[in-house]
């Protein structure tokens, strides 16, 4: 939403606004991130408060959803796709949604490991009739989750047995806790994955614990982001005049604002 009299801004407005160069506001206008800028009659870029509005979005999203899925959402709405880009936020926040899922399965699998107390095995390589009377399961079950890739037990030369060592006999378990919480097979999948690179369930614990400080932290920037991004819609379609952190640059880095510089229409290189 553009009116003529409003204030002309240089490519180093926007930069200083920003904190990034002069050449990467260029290039952010060239991928779509910002609408297309004027020009004057020496062919060097103008800039307004759309672009100023969009610069903010942009960078808010970028905490969040990352550069790829940012660009993609700005260049959406600037081709007119308002929808698309909001069905790619809803897609984001799905994403996360599953990571969440998976995590907190994680933590239910290691309360459920540490209620139980199995005791040390009788030997070092079990059949698999022995771990499925430890487990209290068919052995078609363990088939099962070796089928699905959850356990890989050895092979015994000559016979090919299948041959449990302590490893596989702490992943069926495992296995075993997550499936009487109805968990899918594909959820349990990456907590193995997570187990066997941690090498514990402690190290895990502690992996998990960290996640999920790392996922809060990302929940809060993307709905930070998506608050930008409405406040730029609100801009666009004449909902909102201006008021809000998207008007005035707050939280931005350098943003002494450009309306501390010269308006004279140039971008300092075109």
């Amino acid at each position: 939403m553009t009116t003529t009299n409003e204030r002309r801004l240089r490519s180093v407005d926007l930069a200083r606004l920003a904190g990034v160069s002069t050449q990467q506001i260029r290039n952010y206008e060239d991928a779509g991130v910002l609408p297309p800028a004027g020009r004057t009659a020496s062919g060097y870029r103008v800039f307004r408060e759309d672009h100023r509005r969009a610069l903010l979005a942009f960078r808010a999203l970028l905490r969040g959803y990352g550069p790829v899925t940012a660009a993609q959402i700005m260049r959406a709405v600037h081709a007119g796709d308002v929808p698309g880009a909001l069905a790619l936020v809803d897609a984001a926040h799905a994403a996360l949604h599953e990571e969440r899922l998976a995590l907190r399965a994680a933590h239910r699998a290691l309360e459920a490991l540490a209620r139980e107390d199995p005791g040390p095995l009788p030997r070092a390589g079990l059949r698999i009739g022995e771990v499925a009377g430890l487990l209290g399961v068919r052995t078609s079950a363990l088939r099962v989750w070796e089928a699905a890739a959850l356990l890989t037990p050895r092979r015994e030369p000559g016979t090919g047995y299948r041959v449990y060592g302590p490893a596989d006999v702490r992943d069926a378990r495992l296995v075993h806790a997550l499936r009487r919480s109805h968990h899918p097979l594909d959820r349990i999948r990456p907590v193995l994955e997570e187990l066997r690179r941690e090498g514990g369930s402690e190290a895990l614990r502690a992996a998990l614990t960290a996640r999920g400080e790392a996922l809060t932290a990302r929940t809060r920037a993307m709905v930070a982001g998506a608050g930008s991004l409405s406040g730029y819609l609100g801009h666009l379609d004449g909902s909102v005049d201006g008021a809000g952190p998207a008007a005035d640059g707050a939280g931005s880095p350098g943003a002494a604002g450009p309306g501390r510089q010269g308006t004279d229409g140039r971008d300092g290189g075109g």
